[in-house]
């Protein structure tokens, strides 16, 4: 029975996640095709009277790749910069949507722009008291005011919260204080929302896989 219940838990650690996978990729489709912006004359059945599955998706997502590259084509001259300025200005000035879009459009651009400090690094801190770690990333290091206030140089971490990170604290924590990890930020990712089952095989940035260190006997 062991024997059977080794090969079993193995299959199952092969099909259930490509399962997983296959129907959320099929129900982004459907919720894409449902919203498709291809209007119903041009589509292809519509074309030439043959239903191919999922074509239509495909040219949704063509499309709007080629809105998004054309709008960001736009916005980045100067032209473009003063019609976006325009028009936040305008949103700007709506009670709850100002409220709204700032706070998306400030999370947008942690995710998104290609900085040399937001979550580039996954550290480790003394959180929530000596002698007890947390995961965290950090999310900046320019902190004039603080650091002045202070008289000291902090810096500033993201601490997630499991297994959603989406949520968590941010903490000033002095630099001296903080250790740097070798793992990326996909693996402190997974292992955040694992409830810390998933630990990366550790690497050194550069080297070969070393074993962890064995607990004293």
């Amino acid at each position: 029975m062991k024997h059977f219940r080794r090969y079993i838990v193995a299959g199952l650690l092969v099909w259930v996640p490509l399962g997983v996978t296959v129907l959320v990729l099929k129900l982004l489709a459907d919720a894409i095709g449902r919203f498709s912006f291809i209007p119903p004359a041009l589509r292809p059945e519509n074309l030439i009277g043959l239903r191919i599955p999922y074509l239509d998706v495909l040219l949704t997502l063509l499309l709007a790749i080629l809105v998004l590259y054309l709008t960001g084509l736009i916005a980045a001259n100067i032209l473009g910069r003063q019609l976006v300025g325009l028009w936040e200005s305008i949103l700007h000035r709506i009670p709850l949507v100002r409220t709204i879009y700032s706070a998306t459009k400030k999370f947008a651009e942690v995710l998104f722009a290609d900085t040399s400090q937001s979550f580039k690094k996954v550290l480790l801190i003394e959180y929530p008291r000596k002698g007890v770690y947390s995961l965290c990333f950090q999310t900046s290091t320019e902190l004039e005011e603080i650091q002045a206030r202070t008289n000291a140089e902090v810096i500033c971490v993201f601490v997630p919260t499991t297994p959603n990170p989406t949520s968590g604290f941010i903490i000033m924590v002095p630099k001296n204080e903080v250790i740097e990890l070798d793992m990326d930020v996909e693996s402190a990712l997974k292992m955040v929302v694992s409830l810390g089952v998933v630990v990366p095989a550790w690497r050194r940035r550069g080297g070969a896989e070393l074993a962890p260190p064995r607990a004293a006997s």
